[in-house]
């Protein structure tokens, strides 16, 4: 059976298939390359590479569960309960300040809105 051959975009190979290519290309290089060049390269791969540090990695992850003190996710709501008021009463302000103005320049859908508040 032939072997299959994958292009160049490794972002699109399953993950079986990445670790199987490059297994055989490190079985490849310690064949093929004398043992100390070999160390360089692992030297070489083992220092950081400051533009990789700051891209994203190239799998995806998905997270199922997280494990959070039942106390600490309370504390946490109650923050933000509590952050979120300025910005309720900054909307209701809003609203109210829009409701005026279409009174305003409307005058009948307060005729409206009496009739629906008080149908008889």
């Amino acid at each position: 059976m032939p072997e299959p051959h994958f292009t160049t975009l490794d972002d699109d190979l399953p993950r079986t298939f990445r670790r199987e290519r490059e297994a055989r290309e490190r079985q490849a290089f310690e064949r093929d390359t004398p043992a100390i060049l070999r160390k360089a390269a692992a030297a070489h791969r083992a220092a950081p590479d400051p533009v990789a540090a700051n891209t994203l990695p190239g799998e995806s992850v998905t997270v199922t569960r997280f494990d959070v003190p039942f106390g600490h996710l309370t504390k946490f709501f109650v923050k933000a309960v509590f952050a979120a008021l300025p910005a309720l009463i900054l909307l209701t302000i809003v609203l109210w300040g829009v409701g005026e103005v279409l009174q305003r320049y409307f005058p009948w859908l307060l005729k409206m809105r009496i009739l629906i508040q008080f149908p008889g």
